[in-house]
């Protein structure tokens, strides 16, 4: 695995003495390589057995936050139970989710998914992801010349509707109800009773949750990009070095 920057490995291992710690990670670009076909991604193995066997320490929590569903963030990740995973930006904590959402958002959702559908036979390459409380418009294997077109096209056909968006890397999600990943890191550290967080991510997503983070928390930024995190590295090999830093450190 690829060293890290001397502030960042001793940033680590001075988190790793506190008392109370929770690691938490994006999954797609972060622990995971990004792919052309999102059902082919899969977690670096260092890196999901190092997150795994933090999350078996004592008074240590690990959590996945991704903009996935959380049914494929379960499948893909192949986390254990004692990771929590946190799916569609942090409004997905549990499978039932969707009960919790009224007729009038599963009609929007519907009217979102069938819009969004259609905007793909302009566009070929784009395609719909369906989640349970949104609809992510990707572009990632359109031609690269129509690709930022469809996404303007997409904002437009729903600009009156009553809905979130969200920016990320070559996708548009819209969402029926407002949740992010900062409000997800929020409710993760307060279940796990405090204490000072890690939190990895590589996308524009990712910077609600390094704007929650507090003094004596350690926000990594993978890959290039404006960000509010303290700290950078190049790829998800950094990240699973960076999480075997803290496995060991902890267990010391």
């Amino acid at each position: 695995m690829p060293d890290l920057a001397e502030d960042l490995h001793r940033a680590l291992i001075d988190v790793a003495r506190v008392p109370r710690l929770l690691v938490a990670s994006d999954f797609d670009g972060t622990i995971a390589p990004i792919v052309s076909v999102p059902a082919d991604a899969r977690p670096i193995p260092a890196a999901a057995e190092a997150l795994a066997a933090l999350a078996a320490l004592p008074s240590t929590s690990a959590a996945l936050i991704s903009g996935r569903a959380l049914r494929d963030l379960r499948v893909l990740s192949g986390a254990p139970a004692d990771v929590h995973l946190v799916g569609s930006h942090g409004s997905e904590f549990d499978a039932g989710f969707l009960d919790a959402i009224d007729e009038p958002a599963k009609a929007l959702l519907a009217r979102l998914e069938q819009t969004m559908t259609e905007l793909t036979e302009r566009y070929p390459g784009a395609t719909v992801e369906i989640k349970p409380v949104s609809v992510a418009f990707h572009v990632r294997n359109a031609a690269p010349e129509h690709a930022q077109r469809a996404l303007d096209d997409a904002l437009n056909a729903v600009r009156d509707w009553d809905i979130h968006v969200t920016e990320g890397k070559a996708v548009r999600e819209f969402a029926v109800i407002d949740t992010d990943k900062g409000e997800a890191l929020d409710r993760l550290r307060q279940s796990s009773d405090g204490g000072a967080v890690v939190f990895f991510g590589d996308d524009v997503t990712d910077e609600k949750a390094f704007a929650r983070l507090a003094d004596g928390d350690i926000g990594v930024k993978v890959g290039p990009g404006q960000t509010l995190a303290r700290y950078r590295v190049d790829s998800p090999d950094d990240v699973a070095s960076a999480l075997a830093v803290l496995l060991h450190a902890r267990r010391g």
